[in-house]
């Protein structure tokens, strides 16, 4: 930016009365003017492409070798891994038996110790098999008492416990597991016993206890008879 000054010109005295006017001549020369600059920011230079090439050769350049931590951390994972494996196949160790429990079970002790003998010497394929038909009311449990009679061969008398043969289906199916745990084949496997006792019971209004049933399940291999 520039400031400019401009100089004043003179102003000529009003002439008196009586006084002839004479004029003066006028210069051509134009007036001038004093100006002043401002000293404005030099702009700075511009890296040129020859510097910019020199300071990419200087750099160092990053080599893409891999680090030594990353191969150390993958190392050791790979032998926790290997050591759980090693740690699992020495405890799953092959047993002539498996168990399931089925505890303060909200059904009549009654009831489960008919069941148990419904389902024992059977496979636990078979067993559960037979109990989703009692649920679906296709085959009765064979009970003792003042029951009524029901059809089907060697049945007299029976019922249909619904609730109590859903929670023995749950156990059935954490006894299979269990066997496959164990190593232990699982078509050779029959449950060889089966009992019902009673669990601790709360008492209810009026003094009279709840009912709360404890179940035990085991099952073993069928070992092939010995010819003599």
């Amino acid at each position: 930016m520039t400031e400019e000054k401009i100089t004043p010109v003179k102003a000529q005295p009003l002439p008196k009365k009586g006084e002839k006017v004479i004029e003066q001549p006028i210069d051509d020369k134009p007036t001038i003017l004093e100006t002043k600059t401002l000293d404005k920011p030099t702009p700075t230079s511009k890296p040129s492409e020859q510097s910019k090439s020199d300071i990419k050769s200087s750099e160092p350049k990053k080599t893409d070798t891999p680090d030594k931590d990353s191969k150390d951390t993958k190392s050791s994972s790979e032998k926790d891994k290997d050591k759980k494996k090693k740690s699992i196949e020495q405890k799953l160790t092959k047993k002539d038996h498996a168990i399931a429990k089925g505890q303060a079970l909200h059904v009549s002790k009654k009831q489960c110790m008919y069941i148990c003998k419904f389902i024992k010497n059977k496979p636990i394929d078979q067993a559960i098999k037979d109990l989703e038909q009692v649920i679906k009311l296709k085959r009765p449990v064979p009970f003792k008492g003042e029951i009524p009679h029901r059809k089907g061969k060697g049945i007299m008398s029976g019922r249909y416990p619904i609730k109590a043969s859903k929670l023995f289906i749950n156990i059935l199916k954490a006894l299979k597991g269990n066997i496959i745990v164990n190593q232990m084949e699982l078509e050779k496997t029959i449950i060889k016993e089966a009992s019902a006792s009673w669990a601790s019971r709360p008492m209810r209004r009026g003094n009279v206890e709840g009912k709360r049933t404890n179940v035990i399940l085991t099952a073993e291999e069928i070992k092939p008879m010995e010819g003599k």
